[in-house]
């Protein structure tokens, strides 16, 4: 019996692959610094400890999400492969594809399969919400770039200067600017919340 003779194919080019090494390396970080933020009452961590670990959980987030970004950005000018058409459940010959996928028709693909590119798309969304609500949480929580500023200058008690603010430091916050602040940080924290645990489970 003649055997089959398997054939390789380059897919994946070198920016695709570092794009899911950064991506890989960047989250876990961010889930171990994330976990012990969650936990810091239980880790019995001071008000500094919890400052410095949100501190460096964004850090983390800005690699994170500057990565992400590249590679919306690469999607345009990448590989055929690396292009969104061929990344996303939609283009010529995807639903044929599905078709094939679920009536178990003998094909092969390169780059990802019919269901592959669904859970793609998901993953993406979902780190792209990460990626927005935690740039919001920056501002918010320790006063950090891109929205920082803004939010300093929103809770910033009279006579002080924004750009002195520190987190946690309540005495130098207008009570009732600081209250609408955290109502308005709610959602993001709770949808923040909810996809890291989501992403967890995927």
């Amino acid at each position: 019996m003649a055997s089959e003779q398997l054939q390789s194919y380059s897919v994946w080019d070198r920016t695709t692959r570092l794009f899911h090494w950064i991506n890989f390396l960047s989250i876990l970080v961010l889930i171990a610094v994330g976990l012990v933020i969650y936990n810091s009452r239980s880790f019995g961590l001071s008000t500094e400890g919890k400052i410095l670990a949100k501190e460096l959980h964004v850090y983390a987030g800005y690699v994170f999400a500057i990565n992400l970004f590249w590679r919306i950005i690469w999607g345009f000018l990448g590989n055929r492969f690396a292009r969104w058409r061929a990344v996303l459940p939609m283009g010529k010959g995807y639903g044929a594809s599905v078709k094939a996928y679920v009536t178990g028709e003998k094909t092969s693909w390169l780059g990802h399969s019919p269901v592959g590119r669904l859970a793609v798309t998901l993953l993406l969304i979902l780190l792209f919400v990460q990626a927005v609500t935690g740039l919001v949480l920056a501002g918010t929580d320790v006063y950090f770039p891109p929205f920082g500023s803004m939010i300093a200058e929103w809770v910033a008690a009279d006579g002080v200067d924004p750009a002195t603010l520190v987190p946690y430091a309540r005495e130098m916050t207008d009570p009732a600017a600081y209250q609408e602040m955290r109502n308005f940080r709610g959602p993001f924290i709770e949808t923040h919340e909810i996809v890291f645990f989501v992403l967890l489970g995927v």
